[in-house]
C-alpha cells in the first residue's frame, strides 16, 4: 500500500495485478483516458484483461474504487509494451501512474523480458526519461489504417 498526499489528505492506494475486475470501473478508466467510444462493447473487458501479459489496477483503499490502471502486452518471452496507463484526474500528481509503470516494468524484468517499450503522449518525454525510458532513435511508431491503405491500392 502506498500513501499519497493530495489536497491536504492522505490517500491509501494499493496496486493489484488482476485477471478480472469490475467492468464498469475499467470502462470508467478508459473513458478518463479518452480511449473509450460508445460503439465499444463493455463485455470485451474481461477478455482484454485476461489477454494482457499483466493488468494492474490502482485502488483507493478508503473508497474501494479503481482510480488507475495499466497493462502490458507480451508473449511473455521477448518484447513487452506498456499501454493504457491512466489515473483519474482527481488522483493525478500523486505518483500513482509512476507506481503502475514501475510495477509493470518490474514484472516484465522478473519474467526476463528485456525489451520493454511504450508510446508516450506529447509532453511526457521528461517524465519517462526520469524513470529509465529513452526515445527509440531511427524508429517511427506506426498505426495500421486499413481504409486509408485500401484507397492507395485502388
Amino acid at each position: 500500500m502506498n500513501r499519497n498526499q493530495k489536497q491536504g489528505r492522505v490517500q491509501a492506494i494499493s496496486l493489484h495485478v488482476v485477471c478480472n475486475w469490475d467492468i464498469n470501473e475499467i470502462v470508467r478508466l478508459y473513458r478518463a483516458g479518452g480511449w473509450w467510444s460508445e460503439e465499444m462493447d463493455p463485455r470485451s473487458i474481461p477478455d482484454l484483461i485476461r489477454g494482457s501479459h499483466r493488468f494492474v489496477v490502482a485502488v483507493d483503499e478508503i473508497t474501494g474504487s479503481a482510480v488507475g490502471m495499466g497493462r502490458t502486452i507480451s508473449d511473455g518471452i521477448s518484447d513487452a509494451y506498456i499501454q493504457d496507463v491512466v489515473v483519474l484526474k482527481e488522483y493525478r500528481r500523486c505518483y500513482i501512474g509512476l507506481q503502475i509503470i514501475q510495477l509493470l516494468t518490474q514484472l516484465c524484468v522478473e519474467d526476463k523480458i528485456s525489451w520493454i517499450g511504450l508510446i508516450s503522449e506529447p509532453g511526457t518525454l521528461p517524465f519517462y526519461k526520469k524513470i529509465g525510458f529513452q526515445p527509440m532513435e531511427k524508429y517511427v511508431p506506426m498505426i495500421y489504417r486499413k481504409m486509408e491503405s485500401d484507397a492507395l491500392s485502388q
